[in-house]
């Protein structure tokens, strides 16, 4: 029987399991501030390479970077008011701009340092931003304006865990505005396809990107697309999302332009975003019972190399050996950029920081010892393939130059087996059902990890909207999106009206 590194499985408990991930491989701790956490380096680091491969792939597109304020006056939330009533009960406000301390010494809002108009902690920029594109844009020739920015957002969740739901979040967020509509929905589903391709190529998550339902929508938003993973419990993640504001953030915000025969119309706008919660869906998707497993792409040390040192005299000529084969394994490239190597000499056993980097997942882990450099080898732990068929650690021993030789096409064939993982597990998870009491029964009570169901519906709004999502409310359930690419067949009748259905949805538990 395999002893694993962590104190808990995912088969046994899957959310203190996930807790587990995140503490043994150093992600994030807490903070000290309910629904805040501290983001460790190797967590931040996984963060930095999404945010360069992400950044870069929005770059590509035409985008800029910018920043706007933490701050943004209540004044400007109040010209739209769905936006508002969608965000109100998760803002942060702030009232004073100094302490005074008491009689007793402790400290408060000095009463004569209220401001005169209230300041919300930041929870998304359309409103901000809005305000700057009625500015900038005067003349059709200002658009299209494309930007995007990087930076932390404030949404006070009362239910918060670590990466998927805190109440500040690390995340980009992009915003333009376009003379037409056509323009910003081909622009919302541009972006769209941007985050699909990220998170299967990068991310090695396997995603259904598709139309969110009217209920579901960004408060403001006339639709709102999203991508779709399924995490190890079967439940749904919604990893990113883009949204296509027609005219109604500019109408509040009087973003107008002169058009080509000097007209006045508004422009059609649009918002997206990922978030830290990428990071979460990785861990979900992809962690074991022995912590972490990282794809390549986004792993911050694709190589660690762990020296076995025993404080003898040989122990120079074994770190002189691993030197030279991380100068090696730099001069290589993998998935297009060179590989990141670590010689890890910290003076920690070599078994103890062995297990610390399989914790954290890092996709090779390489122990060199004293056998090793006299016969001119290295032993190659895989993290995707950590043990062999009788349970033991699969350390295989390998030439140091073949293995350099074969440490690309290593690293690439993780990237894709993970990926192919994850892509198995979705399709193995989602059952097609004809009618509502089928979709009881399979989540029923009993029913562990029931992953989604792919049902027929007809688009209710209204009243026979409401009447959907109190019947999914009461077994925990959303719909999650309706794919995109559906031709329309197999959707005959609505399995909750009994209308002639017009799409398929993917229904299902979510975080």
């Amino acid at each position: 029987m395999i002893k694993h590194a962590l104190p808990v499985t995912r088969a046994a408990d899957f959310s203190a399991w996930y807790q587990s991930v995140i503490a043994e491989a150093d992600l994030a701790e807490e903070s000290g501030v309910r629904g805040c956490m501290v983001i460790r380096p190797w967590g931040y680091g996984i963060w930095e390479r999404v945010q360069r491969l992400l950044d870069d792939r929005i770059k590509a597109t035409g985008h800029e970077n910018c920043y706007f304020p933490l701050f943004i006056p209540l004044s400007y939330f109040e010209k739209e008011a769905e936006h508002v009533e969608g965000f109100a009960k998760e803002m942060a406000v702030v009232t004073h701009h100094r302490l005074k301390a008491d009689a007793t010494g402790r400290l408060q809002p000095d009463p004569e340092s209220k401001l005169e108009e209230p300041l919300v902690v930041r929870p998304t920029s359309e409103t901000v931003i809005g305000t700057a594109f009625a500015r900038w844009v005067q003349s059709w020739r200002d658009l299209p304006v494309l930007i995007n920015q990087w930076a932390n957002v404030v949404r006070w969740e009362m239910r918060t865990r670590m990466f998927l739901r805190t109440s500040e979040f690390l995340w980009q967020e992009g915003h333009t505005a376009h003379a037409t509509a056509d323009e910003a929905h081909e622009e919302t589903l541009r972006i769209l396809e941007v985050y699909r391709s990220f998170a299967e190529e990068c991310l090695a998550l396997h995603v259904v990107a598709g139309e969110k339902p009217e209920n579901e929508r960004f408060p403001g938003a006339v639709e709102t697309w999203s991508i779709e993973a399924m995490m190890g419990d079967g439940k749904a993640l919604q990893a990113g999302t883009s949204h296509f504001l027609g005219t109604n953030f500019a109408h509040a915000q009087n973003i107008r332009f002169q058009n080509a025969d000097g007209q006045l119309e508004l422009a059609n706008t649009t918002s997206w975003g990922v978030s830290t919660r990428m990071i979460g869906a990785v861990i979900m998707v992809h962690g074991d019972d022995d912590g972490l497993c990282c794809p390549p792409r986004i792993a911050p040390w694709q190589v660690v190399i762990v020296p076995m040192l025993r404080d003898k005299p040989e122990d120079a000529a074994i770190v002189d050996y691993c030197r030279t084969l991380q100068a090696e394994l730099a001069a290589s490239r993998a998935l297009g950029e060179p590989v990141r190597a670590l010689l890890d000499l910290k003076p920690v056993k070599s078994t103890t920081k062995r297990w610390n980097w399989i914790k954290k997942g890092a996709p090779l882990v390489i122990e060199v010892g004293g056998r090793d450099v006299e016969g001119g080898n290295v032993s190659v732990i895989r993290r995707d393939e950590l043990y062999r068929e009788d349970g033991k650690l699969d350390a295989r021993v390998v030439a140091r130059d073949a293995f350099v030789g074969e440490a690309a096409g290593t690293l690439e064939a993780i990237q894709a087996a993970l990926h192919a993982r994850s892509t198995a597990a979705l399709k193995a998870n989602i059952v097609p059902l004809s009618d509502w009491a089928a979709v009881e029964a399979t989540f029923a009570e009993d029913q562990k990890n029931p992953g989604w169901v792919d049902v027929a519906w007809c688009r209710p709004t209204g009243a026979e909207l409401d009447q959907v999502v109190e019947r999914l409310k009461a077994l925990k359930l959303t719909i999650r999106n309706a794919p995109m690419g559906q031709t329309g067949e197999g959707a005959v009748t609505c399995i909750f009206t009994g209308k002639p259905a017009v799409e398929r949805v993917l229904i299902g538990r979510a975080y």
